[in-house]
């Protein structure tokens, strides 16, 4: 039997494709069959199909173990309840059921499905919906005893109340499923499928991870899909590890120092190396005892990745990350074009010190209040916002081409008005002068060795790390 007659295509692709529609077309499809388990935020997902009628065709059990005691013995035992881990261990169980139980009954005409959620909703005693975040997944077959298939995504929920954040769980549950069963073949296609129905305030998918032969093409690796997460606007960062797995900010970050350097990394240079190192021996000697584990993170916005077309060339941002990885650094894609943004997005998983790497050039950038026109309070609220959670940034010295002289913090060119802003941010130690540079490395922008390489020009290539030289992108051009 083909999978999915053309009466369940046509009632997905309808015109009105409201999340009932698509609960009804999903219970009416013959081969679907599987199991909705689901801790926290209530049993939305598992309501919308008995409410669209014809669930006992499609629905095998629905269950919600809230007890830990319950969970436990159910699943096993965990660190965390609202974990991948704990998703993991659901989707483990509620699979193996259905193959166990019914592969004998109905395996040679169905599909199995095992969908799981695992959340902290909002409570009545939290002040705001800033830890209400969670874990969803589904695994099922593309095809009667086929091999396993499976989505795993994390999910921040941004609604007020318990109640509006069970509504989207619910929604994104009934798009998951469609988006498994058939919006499976295009990334794009399956990334506006689970946002149907809800939008950015509501609901923040900021990973997602999928495993099987149907999901073997290039755009489902990793992290291309992290990366189409924040270009499609449904998460505001990705964080990469150095070992090219993608993770979750608030783990990684948890409880840890953190020094960033933002830049494009087209290529990599030496420049950028120094820099990242004598920031890093500036920010050990501020803060001793306190940045034993730091991490380093080298920072890409979305801008920075843009082609001339305004597009995302996929295998160019790979090329960077591979480099950067292969460095030993974590890589984090964010949106956060202003400063205060991502010292904001970095600040609300550690309270252990966090600062930022970056020359002069850039630094003299923060004093310009034209970035800051939309801001009620301007430059002034930016960099309170920037550095109130004591951030701080370590600027990097340049050597000015036009005149061959040294500049640093103290004397960057900032307007006249913003100069005591300056000495007053050197004075409480927030913004810290980087003593000196590379005499020879400061003297060529990363631009420039950039141009270097595209003209052919040889002399780019005593300018990067040899992990540049090394890769494919740049080695045989």
């Amino acid at each position: 039997m083909a999978h999915g007659s053309s009466m369940h295509d046509d009632l997905i692709a309808a015109k009105s494709r409201g999340t009932l529609e698509k609960a009804l077309a999903i219970n009416l499809d013959p081969l679907r069959y599987g199991t909705i388990a689901e801790i926290g935020a209530g049993q939305e997902i598992a309501n919308w199909f008995f409410r669209a009628g014809g669930a006992a065709g499609t629905v095998a059990k629905t269950m919600s173990a809230y007890d830990m005691t319950f969970s436990d013995e159910i699943y096993g035992r965990c660190d965390r309840y609202v974990s991948r881990q704990r998703l993991k261990a659901m989707l483990d169980h509620e699979f193996g059921i259905l193959q166990q139980r019914l592969d004998e009954k109905r395996g040679e005409n169905s599909t199995f499905f095992a969908l799981a959620d695992t959340v902290r909703a909002r409570g009545f005693r939290d002040a705001d919906s800033s830890g209400c975040q969670g874990w969803m997944g589904v695994r099922f077959q593309a095809e009667p005893r086929g091999s396993i298939q499976q989505i795993v995504l994390h999910v921040r929920l941004l609604d007020d109340t318990n109640a509006e954040q069970a509504s989207a769980l619910g929604i994104l549950g009934v798009n998951l499923l469609t988006a498994a069963f058939y919006r499976r073949h295009s990334l794009a296609v399956m990334l506006r499928e689970l946002m149907e129905g809800l939008d950015r305030r509501r609901v923040e998918i900021d990973m997602l991870h999928t495993e099987g032969t149907v999901f073997e093409t290039a755009e489902f690796e990793d992290r291309v899909c992290a990366l189409s997460l924040v270009e499609q606007g449904l998460a505001d960062a990705a964080l990469f590890c150095p070992d090219g797995s993608i993770q979750q900010a608030s783990d990684v970050f948890y409880g840890k120092s953190v020094l960033l350097k933002r830049g494009s990394f087209d290529p990599v240079t030496r420049l950028h190396m120094d820099m990242l190192e004598r920031g890093a021996m500036a920010f050990r000697q501020d803060f001793p005892g306190q940045t034993g584990d730091c991490l380093e993170v080298m920072e890409l916005t979305m801008n920075n990745l843009l082609t001339h077309e305004g597009t995302v060339n996929k295998e160019d941002f790979l090329a960077r990350a591979d480099v950067l990885q292969s460095l030993g650094k974590h890589v984090l894609i964010s949106k956060y074009a202003r400063f205060f943004r991502l010292s904001e997005f970095v600040t609300r998983y550690t309270r252990k010190p966090v600062g930022i790497v970056l020359g002069v050039p850039l630094f003299e950038e923060l004093f310009q209040e034209k970035w800051y026109e939309e801001i009620p309070g301007g430059l002034l609220e930016s960099f309170g916002r920037m550095l109130r959670h004591g951030l701080r940034l370590y600027v990097y010295p340049m050597a000015r081409s036009d005149r061959g002289e040294i500049s640093t913090a103290r004397t960057a060119r900032v307007p006249a008005e913003q100069r005591k802003l300056l000495e007053y941010l050197l004075e409480i130690g927030q913004v810290r002068e980087i003593a000196e540079g590379d005499a020879e490395l400061m003297r060529i922008s990363s631009y420039e060795v950039r141009e270097m390489w595209l003209q052919g020009d040889p002399r780019w290539e005593q300018l990067v790390p040899a992990e540049v030289l090394r890769h494919g992108r740049w080695k045989n051009s």
